[in-house]
């Protein structure tokens, strides 16, 4: 029987007006996040379709409730990041165009690729997430705590049922088709491809936000990019984008911190990964704590009163 819980949340995106630069102290981290956002309404429908596809491949009824279970949740992230992503669309129309190309790419990845691929994007991209996520609740107070409640909610949301979810697209990839060997053989594909769709949220970004609302370049999260353009700002006769500053959105974390979750993600693409023995960052018991205390979750740190008991 599956552990994973479907939590319906609303963050009343719609209620009010949403802001693109959402943590005021770290724009680099705020335009990465929305990205997360964006990438998540594609990516996680094309779960949902590929979960449907496969159903008539599960090895067994207890594979069939964990896809279940995991389709639901992921089907709810991408509810809660539409809503998010609409609010951002209402402020900056042109952001439209941007979501239309990020749903495409995966909208191709479904009409372009076999099944067997697609299970192993998933099991690929899904195994990073906890050393990736762990190193971001960490470090909640500098990355979410200082930014607008609601949007920090929803990604701390998003992060900690990810990490209840880990070890979900393996089971499914490993009842299907089993091959650690294909797994790893596509992993650079997998990874390059998602960065791709980032990329294409970011200069989104870049093309319909005004440079005094997200306050750095969008791109310059690629180091690639940022390469480019200080070479280019050396080389007479050539011009730099010059779209704004480029800081990182974890320029400010510890360097030992950023490093365990490098070899975390190295690790999880190795054969026999297991996720069930990943390090799970301490916020994630605190948050499923106080979920099923009462506590509002929708406002993480704004709620006015928590549960008895619940710190």
């Amino acid at each position: 029987m599956t552990n994973l819980h479907v939590r319906k949340m609303r963050f009343a995106f719609e209620d009010y007006d949403v802001p693109f630069l959402w943590n005021p102290e770290n724009p680099a981290f705020s335009s990465m996040a929305n990205a997360v956002s964006f990438l998540a309404v594609g990516f996680e429908k094309m779960i949902v379709q590929m979960i449907t596809e496969a159903k008539p491949q599960f090895a067994d009824d207890t594979v069939a409730e964990e896809a279940d279970a995991f389709m639901r949740q992921e089907g709810q992230h991408s509810t809660a990041h539409r809503q998010h992503v609409r609010a951002l669309i209402k402020r900056y129309p042109g952001l439209q165009e941007t979501l239309d190309d990020v749903i495409g790419a995966y909208d191709n990845l479904t009409a372009d690729t076999s099944l067997k691929y697609r299970l192993a994007y998933t099991a690929d991209l899904e195994a990073t997430f906890t050393p990736v996520f762990k190193l971001m609740l960490d470090n909640d107070a500098s990355l979410f705590r200082p930014g607008d409640d609601r949007v920090a909610s929803l990604f701390i949301w998003h992060f900690v049922e990810e990490v209840e979810h880990r070890s979900s697209a393996l089971i499914i990839f490993d009842s299907v088709i089993g091959s650690d060997v294909y797994r790893m053989r596509v992993a650079a594909s997998v990874f390059k491809h998602v960065l791709d769709v980032i990329r294409i949220a970011c200069a989104g970004f870049n093309k319909h936000v005004p440079i005094e609302d997200r306050k750095i370049d969008a791109l310059s999260m690629f180091a690639s990019y940022r390469r480019k353009q200080k070479l280019l700002e050396l080389i007479p006769g050539l011009q730099a984008a010059n779209a704004g500053p480029m800081p990182r959105a974890f320029d400010d974390l510890g360097l030992k911190e950023q490093l365990i979750a490098l070899r975390g993600i190295i690790r999880s693409q190795m054969p026999k990964h297991n996720p069930e023995h990943e390090d799970l960052p301490e916020l994630a018991g605190v948050w499923f704590e106080r979920f099923d205390a009462g506590y509002d979750v929708t406002k993480w740190y704004t709620a006015e009163t928590a549960a008895p008991g619940v710190n």
